[in-house]
């Protein structure tokens, strides 16, 4: 039998769209290599624009029924990788970072941090570069639960200049101003030191290259969201509320303010939407179920899903071990492993679109 034909299996190719991107992965530069064994095996080898996409098995599998169906192929092989796409323009504060997450909440109380950790967290588990930024300046809770209470802050020279060196915690690179103050030292500063603060957290710390920066945002619609919409290009903005109207008057006013700064808002994230029972691990919706969707929906703001109220969530932050690490299988961490896929395949659709504009 004849070896398989390379452009007819380039066509083949052609007919795989990318789900999320709706093109096909050949136009799409997606297809890095295909090797044609004698015996017609063939090695496609396919470059994913994240770690994280939640359709990969899909693609996967779209790749190796379409290669399969070419005459004289025998035994088909695909192998994925991947390369995040630069959601942000480059700029000289951040030129090694693709893409800056912020995370906000309209009103404190409804687990921002701990929804930031564990997303940047969940992307970091896929393979992804991962930077996590504490800007909560008021309360900078990051460090207790990455285990990071006593984080010592080093110095690196980059380039001839003398920058903090972020701290190692679980794959990633995480900064805080909880590393250079002492626990029961409030921050009481006027905008324009909270503008220089988040300016070094920028610019002095060698944050170097990233596919996400995860930046966790103080609560409310002040300051700190403001300058660093003002002082780098934000890719985009999630926002977490927990499940009852009032909270969600408070997501609105959020969302406004990122659609005033020029930031896209991924969606709503919302949080202890019901509570997974210790004993029986039954997921019970005690505030009422799908409230904050329909809202969502009807103000035009996307749904990114619900993250049930998890015993196990508090006291293992409390150690210093986020959800996603401590029990990756329990239903809490798939829904925010779940999450975290949705946003990198939804920043993977705003770099597309933002490139053929």
């Amino acid at each position: 039998m004849p070896a398989p034909d390379r452009e007819r299996i380039m066509t083949a190719l052609s007919q795989v769209n990318d789900p999320e991107l709706g093109r096909d992965i050949v136009s799409l530069g997606m297809v890095q290599t295909v090797n044609i064994s004698e015996g017609g095996e063939v090695v496609v080898r396919v470059r994913l624009t994240t770690p994280a996409c939640p359709l990969k098995s899909a693609i996967q599998k779209s790749v190796a029924d379409a290669v399969r169906g070419v005459p004289g192929v025998t035994e088909v092989k695909v192998e994925l990788s991947a390369d995040v796409a630069r959601g942000r323009p480059a700029d000289p504060r951040l030129p090694g970072v693709r893409n800056i997450i912020a995370v906000g909440s309209g009103k404190g109380g409804v687990g921002k941090s701990t929804v930031a950790v564990n997303i940047a967290l969940a992307l970091a588990r896929t393979g992804a570069r991962v930077g996590l930024l504490d800007a909560d300046v008021y309360g900078p809770s990051i460090p207790i639960m990455l285990g990071l209470k006593d984080a010592v802050v080093e110095a690196t020279e980059v380039g001839g200049r003398e920058l903090m060196t972020p701290v190692a915690a679980q794959g990633m690179r995480v900064f805080s101003i909880g590393f250079l103050l002492s626990e029961d030292r409030p921050v009481i500063w006027r905008g324009p030191l909270l503008h220089k603060a988040v300016q070094q957290f920028l610019e002095d710390v060698a944050w170097g290259e990233l596919d996400y920066l995860v930046v966790d945002l103080p609560p409310g619609t002040g300051d700190v969201q403001l300058s660093l919409s003002q002082l780098v290009p934000v890719t985009a903005a999630m926002v977490v509320t927990t499940p009852q109207d009032v909270a969600f008057a408070d997501v609105l006013r959020a969302v406004r303010m990122f659609e005033v700064t020029k930031v896209p808002v991924l969606g709503v994230v919302e949080n202890m939407a019901s509570f997974v029972c210790p004993n029986c691990k039954t997921e019970h919706a005690i505030f009422g179920k799908g409230r904050i969707e329909r809202l969502a929906t009807e103000h035009g703001i996307a749904y990114l899903g619900a993250l049930p109220l998890d015993p196990e969530v508090s006291p293992q932050a409390d150690q210093g071990r986020p959800i996603v690490a401590a029990f990756p299988d329990s239903p809490a961490a798939s829904s925010l492993s779940r999450i975290a896929s949705q946003i990198a395949a939804r920043l993977s659709v705003l770099s597309f679109h933002g490139d053929r504009d």
